[in-house]
């Protein structure tokens, strides 16, 4: 008999899935895929191990692997652990075009990280992104849900002094 127990959606996730699902047929609670899991990973230190993604299959009566298969699709979901901001750098020919490796490689020096590393403070985590359609603001990053344009290396200093 396993002894592990099975991760449950909190109270307030499932109140806020309920309330996403008002917008589809019954019968198609699974068109409110992404929004579970926006919610699940927001409730979880903003990443998703398979054990909560389980939990938003049960919750809406999806096979597990329709959930991985969004989960591991789409860059907004975070499939372990990350820090406390975390950076998408968009690298995309339009950025690249207005020298996002100069961004890209600022970052990367004062952050002492890589793409897909986390600072050992664990404040920050650096991703690459395809596209984040701010390409007439380029170069640019994402934090959260806030959008940083026109970027250069001492905007750069001066946004992540304000978030340490």
């Amino acid at each position: 008999m396993s002894t592990t127990q099975k991760i449950q959606l909190s109270e307030s996730v499932r109140a806020k899935i309920d309330a996403w699902m008002q917008r589809y047929p019954a019968e198609q609670k699974r068109s409110a895929v992404m929004e579970a899991l926006r919610l699940a990973q927001e409730d979880n230190n903003n990443w998703l191990p398979t054990e909560l993604m389980d939990a938003v299959a049960d919750y809406l009566g999806m096979p597990n692997i329709a959930v991985y298969e969004v989960a591991s699709f789409y860059t907004l979901y975070n499939l372990k652990p990350v820090g406390k901001h975390t950076i998408s750098v968009c690298t995309n020919i339009s950025c690249m075009l207005a020298d996002s490796d100069k961004i890209v490689n600022h970052l990367k020096k004062k952050l002492c990280v890589g793409f897909n590393q986390t600072t050992a403070d664990g404040k920050f985590t650096l991703r690459e992104v395809e596209c984040l359609a701010a390409c007439a603001s380029a170069p640019m990053f994402q934090i959260g849900k806030k959008y940083y344009e026109h970027l250069t290396p001492e905007k750069l200093d001066v946004i992540l002094d304000e978030l340490e």
